[in-house]
């Protein structure tokens, strides 16, 4: 991988930025899972890399949760394939998913009141509601 990986249009990662540790994993592989190391562990330092813009690095940083290291490091770990190359592609393809999503801005949300219909409807049900537990009552010995 010595070319950038593509997160948007304008946005590309150096496979520099990229480090890959390979460590065994349990999991799928019979008893090569013993003997071979094929799970992948991507390292990508997300606070310090000068290729993502700041809005981005820091949507990055809220969506990556636990996967963040106190350093500002995500680590990927990739276990899902019996080889070493299907689990870094699998690596690699999470982290962009995950820079892709951070990269669409969130939606603005715009203050909406309920109109006149919903604010009747919503009175409506509360004065049926009301109506059905005082019938529920003991009758007072006035009304007898």
């Amino acid at each position: 991988m010595t070319d950038d990986i593509d997160i948007t249009p304008d946005i590309a990662l150096p496979a520099q930025e990229l480090q890959f540790r390979f460590i065994r994993a349990a999991g799928p592989g019979g008893q090569n899972v013993n003997a071979l190391a094929t799970a992948v562990q991507l390292r990508f330092d997300l606070k310090a890399s000068p290729s993502l813009p700041e809005p981005l690095r820091r949507r990055a940083m809220a969506l990556a949760g636990q996967r963040l290291t106190r350093e500002g490091v995500l680590v990927i770990e990739a276990k899902r394939y019996r080889t070493q190359a299907q689990n870094r592609e699998d690596a690699v393809a999470r982290l962009v998913a995950l820079l892709q999503k951070a990269a669409a801005p969130p939606k603005q949300r715009r203050k909406t009141r309920p109109g006149r219909a919903a604010k009747e409807r919503r009175l409506t049900t509360k004065k049926q509601r009301g109506e059905t537990k005082r019938q529920r009552r003991n009758p007072v010995r006035g009304d007898l």
